[in-house]
């Protein structure tokens, strides 16, 4: 678990980073019209962090990947959480 202010700095950052995505329309030529996805990877003093953000016009697509990530975290859950 992160502290309240690595918590801040990464929500910060991740905004900044999508910011700049959203603002080049350059990023979103030649995506599929029902699905697509971005990814984001960052780090800090404290550690690294990511960001899957992924859009489509199915609700299945988007719960299928959610399902794949829970099922690495609970995979990868450390026996401290």
């Amino acid at each position: 678990m992160i502290g309240k202010r690595d918590a801040a700095d990464v929500a910060d950052a991740l905004g900044k980073n999508l910011q700049g995505v959203a603002n080049n329309q350059a990023n979103f030529e030649g995506l599929p019209d029902t699905f697509w996805g971005y990814y984001a990877k960052g780090h800090s003093g404290s550690g690294s962090f990511g960001v899957f953000v992924a859009y489509s016009e199915d609700d299945a697509d988007i719960n299928g990947l959610i399902k794949i990530y829970e099922e690495w975290a609970a995979r990868n859950r450390s026996e401290t959480d």
